[in-house]
């Protein structure tokens, strides 16, 4: 298994685990997020959730790259396999926060994407790689749009693997909620949960669909225009994987 559940008093603890590939996301993980989503609708003894990575060096580091999806040759059609791994895509409505230790990067972001608020320790960083390698930023940018200023969300996705947000930067423009010190991001997260969980839960779900409520039209939207636009203009996979092999490791976080 590589995704680990624990918890108590209404509150999940959802823990990406594994650690040697920086909480990367296989197809195996993908699918047992997808299942654990779904699951958790039925289970009325969890109330609040808390979403986190194993280890201190990545909360996620997206896909894992050792995965191959096939596509499809039609512009019009798109195999994406983290488009299920968020909790509102298995409709779920009981409040997600993310505590976020190390990189999140890539396709990190449908999961922070669909969290309610983010909790990350002063040692987060966060980017998207998907420039540097020749790939369409769609899913990515459309979530994070949703959660920073415009400007600093195209920053990110136009900047690639040269530039690293800080947890700080990322605290200054909304996208976390919290700074910790190193390693304190999960127990903020499971202060902020417990007492949540507490609240009945009814209120507290149709309060968490309020919310998603307000931007699900441009959300909507934006998401359907995703798979022409990542069709049109990714490189082949092997274009790809030569930036990849080449890319530098000189970075700036800012």
């Amino acid at each position: 298994m590589s995704v680990r559940v624990t918890g108590e008093d209404g509150v999940a603890v959802v823990t990406l685990d594994r650690p040697e590939r920086l909480n990367a996301i296989d197809l195996a993980t993908a699918d047992e997020l997808a299942r654990l989503w779904r699951a958790l609708r039925f289970d009325d003894t969890v109330r609040a959730v808390v979403l986190t990575g194993a280890g201190e060096r990545a909360f996620c580091s997206g896909i894992d790259r050792a995965v191959d999806v096939p596509q499809p040759t039609s512009p019009y059609s798109l195999d994406d396999p983290l488009l299920t791994v968020g909790p509102k895509a298995a409709d779920l409505w009981k409040p997600v926060i993310a505590a976020v230790e190390g990189i999140a990067c890539g396709g990190a972001f449908y999961l922070l994407g669909e969290a309610e608020f983010v909790i990350a320790s002063e040692d987060a960083a966060f980017f998207d790689p998907h420039t540097t390698y020749g790939m369409v930023s769609a899913y990515e940018s459309i979530l994070m749009a949703q959660r920073m200023p415009a400007g600093e969300a195209a920053r990110m996705a136009l900047m690639g693997t040269a530039e690293r947000l800080s947890a700080r930067r990322a605290y200054e423009i909304g996208l976390v909620s919290e700074v910790t010190p190193p390693g304190g991001a999960v127990d903020a997260a499971l202060q902020a949960a417990a007492v949540i969980a507490s609240y009945p839960a009814q209120a507290v779900q149709g309060t968490v669909r309020a919310l998603w409520a307000a931007k699900e039209a441009a959300r909507a939207h934006a998401l359907a225009l995703a798979p022409h636009l990542i069709a049109l203009g990714n490189l082949p996979s092997d274009h790809q994987a030569q930036l990849f092999t080449g890319r530098t490791r000189d970075y700036r976080v800012r």
